[in-house]
């Protein structure tokens, strides 16, 4: 499982660590790895270290010294290296001192305030403009806001220059903690990360300007278990997790000798309308491939949803009258009858709430379920539940999974770029915002652009409906379901546009290539 701490546990590791090490080498480890990185890049891209000119934008943090000593490096392998100093007079003093040893030169830019444009800025964009590799090394993990001013122009330059770039630790201008990027920020090609992932690399809108993310491993000591878990010096667990193969597959239900369809689960489809026929046959459709042991359909869309998948039991009873179910999916393609989805919420089994659904459902309800229960919320539908604009959920995807959460009562499944889970108690630092103690908000890593159709969603909804007819908790019946479409989505599309049909026909192989490692 791939984890990502808060930049305040990252902290408390690296000063526990330091405490134990000679001055000076946990900087030395972390410069190591990013040299090696910047050297791997180059001799992908131009063949070899020797006569490749490498700039590096040097802030005044820890970052750029870290890029200082790794600029030296490149350097006595025959780089040229020029160092953009932003704030020459707070400068890493020990790592420019290295840089000047190795044959490094250094540019200096004046603050914008003072008049950009004069001969040092015009100097250092016009290195950065001819540079085969850049590295940023202008703010660290503690960083806040956009960049300021005088840094911009080199951002800026870099993007448009087709030099690689490498942030070290983190793209400068993101927010490491909340993936949030407000202003301008580096846009990355490869992200040279120390000790652990940050929240920031794995959720969008930051996640997009890390490019690549490679780890390196500098020792540091972090606390495991959830996000209420206390460390050393105050740490707490991981804020952020991401499943990996082997993870899913522990959790995949796999029926066992003695098992029958009512033994593996049944789960309930309350979706569809006359206008929307097709979200019922869609749900559907992800329920059957999802492990439970059989479907029930509720609806006005029996007939289409017969017609396409004859071993579903339907009925025109209404959910209370439908029969024996172990979960609910309700809301896809489900129009304005708020009814079913009354019925749903009031049983006492697992209820996954979609689309119409999150719309149509009582908030009172929902939060006063003693079952579990799972919403799946576009940006668009969170915005409208949580009352903001669409923008504010997009560009703060973790906060809004964590209210939403807090304030339903219940697991949220945000969909988009980044799928994001949340617990009602998931507010990072010992649950704040939500209720009880913290437990790691999970993305997924496995979504794809292609699954941005018709349909996708709902396919979606019947496939983590039917993980919680299995038995799953709601937090993995979503992660493992995000996980297996966003799969299934790559190997629908394989490159050429798919419809959501075509999601859930390939969830099979999703499934066979999860537990096959």
């Amino acid at each position: 499982m791939r984890t990502a701490y808060s930049v305040e546990t990252v902290r408390a590791a690296e000063r526990d660590l330091m405490a134990r090490l000679p001055e000076g080498a946990l900087m030395q480890r972390a410069a190591a790895g990013l040299a090696a990185a910047c050297a791997d890049l180059l001799g992908r891209g131009h063949g070899r270290v020797y006569g490749s000119r490498v700039v590096l934008l040097v802030g005044s943090g820890d970052n750029g010294g870290d890029a200082l000593y790794a600029g030296a490096r490149l350097a006595r392998r025959g780089a040229g290296v020029t160092a953009v100093l932003l704030a020459p007079e707070h400068t890493h003093a020990a790592g420019l001192a290295a840089l000047r040893r190795a044959g490094g030169r250094t540019v200096g830019t004046t603050d914008a305030g003072a008049g950009s444009g004069t001969r040092a800025d015009t100097d250092a964009v016009a290195a950065v403009r001819r540079a085969d590799l850049v590295v940023d090394g202008i703010v660290g993990i503690g960083g806040r806001g956009g960049l300021r001013p005088a840094a911009v122009p080199l951002a800026e330059a870099a993007e448009r220059s087709g030099a690689a770039v490498v942030a070290v630790d983190l793209p400068s201008g993101v927010d490491a903690d909340t993936g949030e990027v407000r202003g301008t920020a580096v846009r990355a090609d490869l992200t040279v990360t120390f000790g652990t992932h940050k929240p920031g690399l794995l959720v969008d809108p930051a996640r997009a300007y890390a490019g690549s993310v490679r780890l390196v491993d500098i020792g540091l000591d972090l606390p495991a278990g959830t996000a209420g878990s206390a460390g050393p010096a105050g740490a707490v667990g991981p804020v952020l997790e991401a499943l990996q193969h082997a993870d899913v597959a522990r959790l995949l239900p796999v029926p066992g000798a003695e098992s029958d369809k009512y033994r593996r689960g049944v789960v309930g489809v309350v979706a569809g309308s006359a206008r929307y026929p097709g979200a019922a046959v869609l749900a559907v459709a992800g329920a059957l491939r999802g492990g439970a042991g059989a479907v029930r359909y509720v609806g006005p869309a029996a007939q289409d949803v017969i017609a396409r998948f004859p071993e579903t039991l339907v009925s025109d009873r209404g959910p209370k009258h439908a029969g024996r179910v172990q979960a609910w999916v309700a809301g896809p393609g489900a129009g304005d009858d708020a009814g079913p989805v009354a019925e749903v919420l009031a049983a006492d089994v697992p209820v996954l709430v979609d689309a119409d659904g999150l719309r149509l459902a009582d908030a009172s309800a929902v939060r006063a379920r003693s079952a579990p229960t799972l919403l799946t919320p576009h940006a668009g539908e969170a915005a409208a539940l949580l009352g903001v604009e669409r923008e504010e959920v997009e560009g703060g995807r973790l906060a809004a999974a964590r209210e939403l959460a807090g304030r339903y009562g219940a697991t949220v499944l945000l969909k988009g770029s980044t799928t994001l889970v949340a617990d009602p108690g998931d507010g990072g630092e010992g649950g704040k915002g939500g209720k009880g103690e913290g437990t790691a908000v999970r993305v997924n890593p496995t979504g794809t652009s292609w699954l941005a159709t018709a349909g996708s969603g709902d396919v979606l909804s019947g496939l983590a409906g039917s993980l919680l007819a299995a038995g799953l908790p709601a937090r993995d019946a979503g992660s493992v379901a995000a996980y297996l479409h966003g799969l299934a989505g790559r190997y629908a599309a394989d490159g050429a546009p798919a419809g959501a049909h075509d999601v859930a026909a390939a969830i099979p192989a999703a499934w066979r290539d999860v537990t096959r490692g």
